[in-house]
């Protein structure tokens, strides 16, 4: 890109946004609990930050080369001293280097690992090349011609025997159709030894190929167990070059805070980590004292060019919290309108909340039960009138809930419920210790209509109700379960969990199937929401 395009670019976007980031219709929200304070915290991606967006894409058009090589590029509107600005960022080397003039740096500390890193890939090339020798031995290509060349033999030889042994076949009923031949006998044996000579000429023929072959076999073998000795030294080579990476990369926050990698997930990250644009991107405004607006991440090059992207679920999700810690400071960073109500997703289709535990979803039925987050939500939106309830959770149970906000996107949504298009994940905390790390409750669920809403087990009448589960943590006398609910029944992960044909532990917190003391909510709290935009066809993945 030329120097002229890069002013352009950052002139153009220099101005206050104040008002538009306060905008409620955020398109995305990048979000992590402070490991500190366990505050969820948020940074927008907004309809004007993604108008920036479009004009990166734009001078990028101007460049053939950044469409030949498909990445991931990312752009952060900051408030600095002198008044707003834009910074960019690309994931991992742009045309082979890590650091480009107008782009944001990368991560500090890669410059350490420049010689160990050029000697393991200098190494993992060696490591390359051996492996691509062994692939391609002689041994191979001899062994494919000689099989070859026996096996056709074999068929020939085959086809020959069979003639020889119909004509024996024939000569036989000739012979037994005229007893009367005085050499009869001599004959038959005559027969029967050309049929131990063509026995023996197929042995002859199969330890000639033997003799052949296996010591080309043995010299493959000893090669394929060579390779794989080589690949596994590969990966513990490639995997301590990552762990110095991890332990070297330092990221810093906006509280100021600066942590490796490897202190940040000790369990082992995934390859390139802390390469993307947002942590780029968030690191650098932090060490230069910036305030984050609004960011946004999309994909320039060979495929699904122009898409934007969220906070990818291996390597940026799991340290967002941390990387986002110390917005607080910031006293005008976008809030929630309503923080009983935290709208986690929202365009002109959808609204997506998390919802409390203790409210209901929609309005109950009787006196008193109208408080609920569909009656909210339409005091809250100006459209909150043309609100529908696309699925519902317990009053007691937290987590992702979502609404359509016209009929057309209700049914395109009602339809995925339906056909068990949506993935739903939740998490649970369970009163006892289990034993099993996972696994599948298959317990039909029943409803008595003078006990409404007790559900039970009922071989016979009850519906199919199927749970996937895994736990995630063991404590002393509690455990933490991952549910994945594959049908929609009521109750259907609170009976699973408490039933003795299911776990036989119910879900902390649970009045119903359980005990609970007063006070105590049910710890029970619908994670994630996957499922296909009503418009767009997009895979969305909802978490709360």
């Amino acid at each position: 890109m030329t120097f002229q395009t890069q002013t352009s670019f950052y002139n153009v976007f220099n101005f206050n946004t104040r008002a538009d980031i306060n905008d409620r219709m955020v398109t995305y929200w990048y979000e992590g609990y402070c490991p500190n304070t366990g505050k969820l915290l948020r940074l927008p991606r907004t309809h004007q930050i993604e108008a920036i967006a479009r004009e990166l894409m734009k001078c990028l058009a101007e460049d053939p080369i950044f469409s030949k090589e498909g990445k991931m590029y990312g752009v952060l509107l900051v408030e600095t001293q002198n008044g707003n600005q834009v910074l960019r960022a690309f994931s991992g080397l742009l045309q082979g280097q890590s650091q480009k003039e107008g782009w944001v740096p990368p991560i500090s500390g890669q410059e350490k690992l420049v010689l160990a890193e050029n000697q393991t890939l200098a190494e993992l090339e060696h490591i390359k090349q051996q492996i691509l020798q062994l692939q391609f031995i002689p041994e191979r290509q001899e062994y494919e011609r000689l099989f070859k060349d026996f096996s056709q033999q074999l068929v020939e030889l085959n086809l020959i025997h069979a003639q020889r042994k119909e004509d024996r076949k024939k000569q036989r009923e000739f012979l037994f159709s005229h007893p009367q031949n005085e050499e009869i006998a001599d004959q038959l044996n005559e027969l029967q030894e050309q049929s131990k000579r063509d026995g023996m000429e197929k042995r002859r023929l199969k330890r000639q190929r033997d003799e052949r072959l296996q010591p080309l076999q043995r010299s493959i073998q000893e090669a394929d167990q060579t390779i794989q000795q080589l690949k596994q030294e590969r990966k513990m080579r490639s995997r301590q070059l990552q762990t110095q990476m991890h332990c070297t990369y330092s990221l810093t926050n906006f509280a100021g805070n600066s942590l490796s990698l490897h202190q940040l997930m000790p369990q082992g990250l995934p390859t390139g980590t802390g390469e993307c644009c947002a942590p780029k991107l968030l690191h650098y405004a932090a060490t230069q004292g910036f305030k984050p607006l609004a960011m946004a991440e999309f994909w320039w090059g060979s495929k699904e060019q122009g898409k934007f992207y969220g906070a990818c679920a291996e390597r940026c999700q799991p340290i967002m919290g941390f990387l986002l810690s110390g917005l607080s400071k910031f006293d005008d960073i976008p809030k929630i309108k309503d923080d009983s109500l935290p709208i986690i997703y929202e365009d002109e289709w959808l609204v997506a909340i998390a919802k409390p535990a203790g409210l209901l979803s929609v309005p109950g039925r009787h006196s008193g039960k109208g408080d609920s987050a569909l009656s909210r939500l339409r005091n809250l939106l100006a459209d909150g009138m043309n609100l529908r309830s696309v699925h519902r959770l317990d009053q007691d149970t937290s987590g992702v809930l979502l609404f359509a906000r016209d009929l057309e996107s209700y049914r395109s949504l009602s339809r995925q419920f339906e056909q068990r298009q949506v993935h739903k994940i939740y998490d649970a905390l369970l009163a006892g210790r289990m034993i099993l790390s996972e696994g599948t409750i298959n317990l039909p669920l029943w409803g008595d209509p003078s006990h409404r809403p007790y559900q039970v087990v009922d071989w016979q009448r009850g519906k199919p109700s199927v749970t996937k589960f895994r736990v995630i943590s063991r404590g002393e006398n509690d455990t933490q379960v991952e549910f994945i609910p594959l049908t929609g029944r009521t109750h259907q992960l609170r009976v699973h969990a408490a039933d003795s044909q299911g776990l036989g532990m119910p879900i902390v917190g649970d009045r119903l199937y359980g005990v609970a003391k007063e006070g105590d909510r049910l710890c029970l709290h619908a994670r994630e929401l996957h499922f296909f935009h009503p418009r767009s066809g997009e895979r969305m993945i909802l978490r709360a």
